[in-house]
């Protein structure tokens, strides 16, 4: 099975690198014309350091099969950072979403708490149309140096869904130089998924040489969301995201990583 029951725990040695909720809204032009310094002064206490940067999108393709499809330049993009004082939690304004991201992910409800102010300053301020988009993603890297399980092979610490061929006895892991299970799938409640699983590098394997496992859940609704429909939709998003994580796990790599049981 790809999920498993839900099930609540905290871990000794969390796996999460990074965690990402995003929110797109139909293009506001004045977050780009200007400085937001109303938003800022709403969320500085908790995000007291700020940056702003320009990105220049990939042109867009537009008349897709037909004879006048051509590639379109976009204009570039001001991308507003707000970052925390502990450069661990980032809100991110563009004039096209807001996102709240984290590299030191302590549980669901605290997440959720760090995002609640932000975006009630966020709607009060800019009072958007009903959201396009949300989304809520999980990137988890398993590393067998850190949990002490270097002598195991990844078919012992990973369910036979995520790892692909590499599950078969005939395929030795070290021959193998790249094995990845990639699925988009549309969950119930209207919750597409798209899904990464295998044996990776972080950051190309530059500062870190040691392959891990890399699981990333990246879980969207689409439509006319309502601000009221926000933490229904995430709930049901988070609680996939909990039972694709216990789901790609065997007993072995679940006990590695020091579970308690959580009544959160």
């Amino acid at each position: 099975m790809l999920f498993h029951n839900y099930e609540r725990y905290s871990y000794q040695r969390v796996p999460l690198i990074e965690t990402i909720c995003q929110l797109r809204f139909p293009s506001i032009l004045n977050i780009g014309a200007q400085e937001p310094a109303a938003f800022q002064e709403a969320i500085r206490h908790a995000f007291p350091r700020y940056a702003a940067k320009t990105e220049q999108l990939p042109p867009r393709l537009v008349n897709q099969g037909t004879p006048e499809q051509r590639l379109e330049p976009q204009p570039p993009v001001q991308n507003y950072n707000f970052i925390s004082e502990d450069g661990f939690w980032k809100i991110n304004l563009t004039r096209d979403f807001i996102a709240l991201s984290t590299l030191r992910y302590t549980g669901w409800e605290d997440f959720a708490q760090k995002l609640d102010q932000p975006l009630a300053s966020f709607l009060q301020i800019y009072q958007p149309a009903p959201f396009e988009r949300i989304g809520l993603r999980y990137v988890n890297a398993f590393s067998r140096k850190r949990l002490g399980l270097e002598e195991s092979a990844w078919n012992d610490l990973m369910e036979p869904p995520f790892l692909g061929p590499m599950d078969e006895d005939d395929i030795v892991e070290s021959s193998v130089s790249k094995c990845s299970i990639d699925l988009e799938a549309r969950l119930a409640g209207d919750i597409l998924m798209k899904m990464h699983a295998g044996p990776g590098l972080l950051g190309g394997g530059k500062q870190d040489p040691e392959v891990k496992f890399i699981l990333d859940g990246d879980f969207a609704a689409h439509g006319q969301i309502t601000p009221d429909q926000i933490p229904q939709r995430l709930e049901a998003m988070h609680q996939y995201a909990v039972r694709l994580f216990l789901g790609s796990m065997t007993n072995t790599l679940f006990t590695a990583l020091g579970p308690t049981e959580s009544n959160g």
